[in-house]
């Protein structure tokens, strides 16, 4: 137990008279006096042993990242909050960007910071708590609704230049509707806006968005020559849970199978929902909204006074260019008698060119058949020809059969003396002689035996033996 220093003096007009100088002298009753440094050493010691490694939830306040890498912030809930701090270390594998009111579960430790003696826990590992959650389930139907189409660009249906019937599903009393009923009123006013009332927050409010989308392409169809021509959906800014019904999939759908060409225009401009995906065209607020789905008069205006001058221009410029023309046309209108006599003229051109050209083709025509006939041969000349041409063809079969047969003659004799050389005959004359007995022949002294009749062939004649 901790003590605080204390220390009783008596002094001298104390005590009584004849008191000794030891006596009179202070007393006081010793104590153990500590440093700061010691106590919150102390402290720091106390909280690591009795709490250890923990397990703790709160929301992020006042969340820092140091140029260090570390992170401060404050830890709370409804009644409380403590700091933490998470190290480089451990902060470096997050797999999220903590923000301020996000909820999250800590493992850390409970200590003491020495120099300031403030008490805080050290995070070595940081989970979301409910955004998570919501964050995962987002991405899911993403991906969900990516895979059947339902963001596909092709899709997306173009908004009508000046819509004559808009309808807007909100909420009624929200600032959204303020905003885009203001934005609609300055830049064209007049204009036929039906707000179909709806809660946009809370566990019923996606339900309740997609009847009123449904609603809305009913009454459309019930009156199809005054229907509605956009549909506008949205609210206004909010944490993620606040946005979180234009991220249910009942309300993606209900957008998807709207006959009217839809704009999503839900919280700020960084904010992201399923229904921004859907939609024909994303707004990134509520009064951009309203900007993107008509033009203002003044801009009609500008625009129809652009293309009346430069109509007024475009017509002046035809009427010069067809003014040229005619003049330059004018210039060249000649007398109609003096281009017939040019034409008289040129035809008796054309006549004397034509008769000199007749002249000649016949001259060249005629060269041309004397000259063929001159090639032509007599029937005699023919014959003669003919005569010589084959004595030289047959003098030319002639060589090449005396060619061939000398030739064949050569290869004839090359094979015969091949087949001489290998000829057994060749091999008798020798001296070489072969055994036969019954017309098979002796090879080796055990196909015979005493008494057998042999028949031996020589180079010259044969002897027939006998083996004893």
């Amino acid at each position: 137990m901790l003590e605080s220093p204390v220390k009783k003096t008596v002094s001298a007009q104390e005590a009584s008279p004849g008191t000794s100088r030891d006596a009179t002298q202070e007393k006081s009753d010793e104590v153990k006096i500590l440093s700061v440094s010691d106590l919150n050493e102390q402290i720091r010691g106390l909280l690591e042993g009795t709490f250890g490694l923990i397990w703790i939830k709160g929301e992020i306040s006042n969340f820092k990242k140091h140029t260090s890498g570390h992170c401060y912030f404050s830890l709370k809930d409804s009644k409380s909050q403590i700091n933490a701090v998470m190290f480089r270390g451990s902060a470096a594998q997050l797999q999220f960007r903590p923000t301020d009111g996000m909820e999250v579960v800590i493992r850390g430790r409970v200590s003491v910071y020495s120099p300031r003696g403030n008490y805080q826990v050290y995070a070595e590992l940081m989970e979301p708590l409910g955004l998570g959650s919501l964050q995962v389930a987002f991405e899911q139907l993403k991906a969900k609704l990516a895979a059947e189409g339902l963001f596909d660009p092709a899709k997306k249906r173009p908004l009508p230049a000046l819509p004559r019937k808009i309808a807007v599903v909100t909420s009624p009393t929200g600032a959204a509707v303020r905003d885009i009923l203001s934005v609609l009123k300055r830049r064209f006013a007049g204009l036929d806006v039906t707000i179909i009332p709806t809660n946009v927050q809370g566990k019923t409010a996606a339900q309740e968005i997609a009847n009123a989308i449904d609603l809305a392409n009913r009454i459309a169809k019930a009156s199809a020559q005054n229907a509605y021509e956009v549909l506008i959906i949205g609210r206004g800014g909010g944490s993620m849970e606040d946005l979180w019904s234009f991220n249910e999939e009942i309300v993606a759908r209900a957008i998807a199978a709207s006959s009217i060409p839809t704009i999503s225009a839900v919280g700020h401009e960084v904010d992201f929902t399923i229904a921004d995906f859907v939609a024909d065209v994303r707004a990134p607020t509520p009064s951009a909204a309203a900007e993107i789905v008509i033009r203002s008069a003044q801009e009609f205006t500008d625009k129809i006074r652009t293309l009346r001058d430069r109509s007024a221009l475009s017509m002046k410029r035809y009427l010069l260019s067809r003014q040229q023309l005619a003049q330059g046309l004018e210039k060249r209108l000649v007398d109609p008698k003096r281009k017939l006599r040019d034409l008289v003229q040129r035809l008796d051109e054309l006549q004397g060119r034509l008769e000199i050209a007749t002249v000649n083709y016949f001259e060249r025509l005629r060269a041309k058949i004397e000259s063929i006939r001159s090639r032509v041969d007599s029937p005699e000349r023919k014959i003669l020809r003919l005569r010589d041409e084959l004595n030289r063809y047959g003098a030319r079969m002639n060589t090449r059969a005396h060619n061939a047969v000398t030739t064949l003659r050569m290869r004839l004799e090359t094979k015969v003396g091949i087949l001489e050389t290998l000829s057994p005959l060749k091999v008798l004359g020798r001296g070489y002689s072969i055994v036969k007995k019954n017309e098979e022949i002796i090879r080796e002294v055990a196909q015979v035996k005493s008494g057998d009749s042999l028949e031996v062939i020589l180079h010259k004649g044969t002897l027939d033996v006998t083996v004893k």
